[in-house]
């Protein structure tokens, strides 16, 4: 006899309105994702002059990105409808060799968008 694959019951919608439902989790900072800042536009100015390079040349992360809410910025900009297309993004991680490695992406529109 082969083995009965085990079925999930189906979410109904009534869970989803019922006001006794648990509200939905709020998203906490992982101790694995190093923190990201979104610099305003006088700092990436600045950081682009630094680097002597183009935007367009830097590696680029989603708007979307679970990374972002790291930022205590992050749900300002989203409350008030403020577009992140285009802003840079900088990723501090901890390095066994230099302290601190200091990363720089660019903000891209989300998929679908």
């Amino acid at each position: 006899m082969s083995p009965t694959r085990a079925r999930r019951p189906k979410s109904s919608k009534r869970a989803a309105t019922d006001p006794a439902a648990p509200p939905p989790r709020t998203w906490s900072t992982h101790h694995l994702v190093p923190p990201h800042e979104i610099l305003t536009e006088e700092e990436t100015q600045k950081v682009l002059q630094t680097l002597g390079a183009s935007i367009e040349r830097l590696p680029k992360i989603l708007a979307n990105d679970p990374g972002l809410r790291t930022d205590s910025k992050y749900q300002s900009y989203k409350d008030a409808h403020e577009p992140l297309a285009g802003r840079l993004v900088r990723i501090r991680r901890p390095s066994s060799t230099a302290g601190e490695s200091v990363a720089y992406r660019v903000v891209i529109a989300n998929l679908g968008d």
